[in-house]
């Protein structure tokens, strides 16, 4: 087993961005290769509102290098069309204009991790993968404004709940005390990893061999021991956490058919990700993109705390997806970046059964994306430490999910 990112050394990056209107409309899209110059590791790509090419363009270059360095790369050949990126981070090119400098210094900043990065220009015609990405970004920004008035009309007083110390639909990383499961889950011991290639539900109409996602939740931590917000800290399992990461490896052991174990970077997914990954005896993969939620100034603070010191917030921070917790993350940004790690894992494991490790939040996303459903299923679904479940995207986009926290293995 090796810890952290394996497989990947030599990769090439390509970039874009635009802008119809310059300022206007603006996104960007980046595709990491590896170093054949055909297999495709990771894409990236997200409208940026209004803004100007150049901007878009160190945007991209920057969802590059981010999704390079989750790969674990340590050589990384850039290649973008525009000229005044690729002058600039070769010190050629002086940067003047005031928007830039920050995003260049954060650039800079990811090509310091690695042990080598060159930058190369090359023509547009030569950059159609990342120019269509970055065009189908700025295509899905005519959207934004509808979708979210749409979830916002969906939202109602009647989809919550008084607010109280148990409710856990803030999606907190709290250990519950109600075990909820699907009617597949009641069966669980039973429930087989089959091969990813086997044939989808017939009802979704997907194609092909899915990538099948076994979602796996920490085990216990004294912080959800006492119910507390835990976002970005860095508790250890409690003896009975270690115990339940031993009993759910033993499990997925058992199924078997397992290509890889993928983890959160925090230690209470890393410790409960290594016993799988050894039980399993596959690499085990750490992917920035897989961690909690930031609960910023919240964290280690009960639901009826944290509502008690910002009222008016955390009411408005349960109802709305986009209102980031003080100090820290949205709800919204939490899935656009759970969405990059799903196209990742997708690309990085074709076909293959692959287990990832996380947190509440993450797991509820990824099953949120496979559902297809709006933000609701974040404060409606319950999950327990150290459940699993089971989601299944395919190549052609369609997606399913099979089970939904399991625990009868513990």
């Amino acid at each position: 087993m090796t810890a952290g990112p394996v497989g990947v050394r030599e990769v090439i990056v390509e970039a874009d961005g635009g802008s119809r209107g310059n300022p206007g409309p603006a996104g960007y899209g980046a595709v990491v290769f590896a170093d054949d110059h055909v297999r495709v590791l990771a894409e990236r790509k997200e409208y940026v509102g209004v803004a100007t090419n150049n901007v878009a363009e160190y945007r991209g270059l920057i969802a590059g290098l981010e999704a390079a360095a989750e790969l674990g790369a340590r050589v990384v050949t850039v290649r973008m069309d525009s000229k005044l990126v690729v002058e600039q981070m070769s010190g050629r090119w002086k940067i003047k204009h005031a928007s830039m400098i920050p995003l260049a210094e954060q650039a800079r900043r990811l090509v310091a991790g690695f042990d080598r990065v060159s930058f190369t220009w090359i023509p547009r015609a030569e950059n159609s993968h990342a120019d269509r990405l970055a065009n189908e970004a700025m295509d899905d920004g005519a959207l934004v404004g509808t979708v979210r008035e749409s979830l916002a009309a969906g939202y109602t007083p009647g989809d919550q709940v008084a607010l109280g110390e148990a409710d856990e639909r803030a999606a907190a990383d709290v250990e519950p005390s109600v075990v909820a499961r699907s009617d597949e889950a009641s069966t669980t011991s039973g429930v087989t990893v089959t091969p990813a290639g086997g044939k989808s539900p017939g009802w979704t109409g997907a194609i092909g061999r899915p990538t099948r996602l076994l979602l796996l939740r920490h085990g216990q931590t004294e912080l959800s021991v006492r119910r507390r917000y835990s976002g970005r800290g860095n508790p250890p399992l409690t003896e009975l956490g270690r115990e339940q990461a031993d009993r759910a490896a033993k499990m997925l052991a058992a199924k078997g058919d397992i290509a890889a174990v993928v983890s959160s970077p925090l230690q209470r997914a890393r410790s409960t990700a290594e016993a799988a990954a050894t039980a399993l005896d596959v690499p085990l993969r750490v992917l920035d993109g897989l961690i909690e939620t930031d609960f910023g100034d919240w964290e280690g603070l009960t639901f009826a705390e944290a509502a008690q010191r910002d009222p008016a917030l955390h009411a408005d921070w349960l109802g709305d997806p986009s209102i980031p917790a003080p100090g820290g993350e949205s709800f919204d940004q939490v899935r656009e970046r759970i969405e990059s790690v799903r196209r990742d894992l997708v690309a990085l494991y074709p076909g293959e059964n692959v287990v990832v490790v996380s947190h509440v939040t993450p797991i509820k996303t990824l099953l949120q994306l496979a559902l297809g459903v709006g933000p609701s299923l974040l404060y409606r679904l319950h999950l327990d430490l150290a459940s699993l479940c089971i989601a299944e995207f395919y190549p052609d986009g369609g997606a399913s999910v099979r089970l939904v926290n399991d625990t009868s293995y513990l």
